[in-house]
């Protein structure tokens, strides 16, 4: 899951807005607009990022559509120490 995250986070674009959704959803899973509105970015933005973490197995989704509430992955909870070591070098 390191690699995973550091690949996601620090290798490519959009590292920054993707840790901060995975810090949104450890406090609290949510869906793409309340994800939206408390990261205030666009809500297409959100959804492409959404995307790529659950392609990487980062989160998972509950529900059908609209309203789908995303939550961290069990793995991802079990590695979220190596997520705030990359979180602190992404804040540098």
């Amino acid at each position: 899951m390191r690699k995973v995250l550091t690949w996601v986070l620090l290798g490519t674009k959009g590292g920054y807005n993707r840790a901060n959704i995975i810090k949104e959803l450890h406090d609290l899973p949510a869906n793409a607009h309340q994800l939206s509105k408390k990261l205030n970015l666009n809500y297409r933005t959100i959804t492409h990022h959404l995307d790529v973490l659950e392609e990487m197995k980062v989160i998972e989704k509950a529900g059908k559509k609209y309203g789908q509430i995303y939550m961290l992955s069990d793995r991802m909870e079990n590695h979220y120490d190596d997520f705030e070591k990359i979180w602190k070098q992404l804040k540098e």
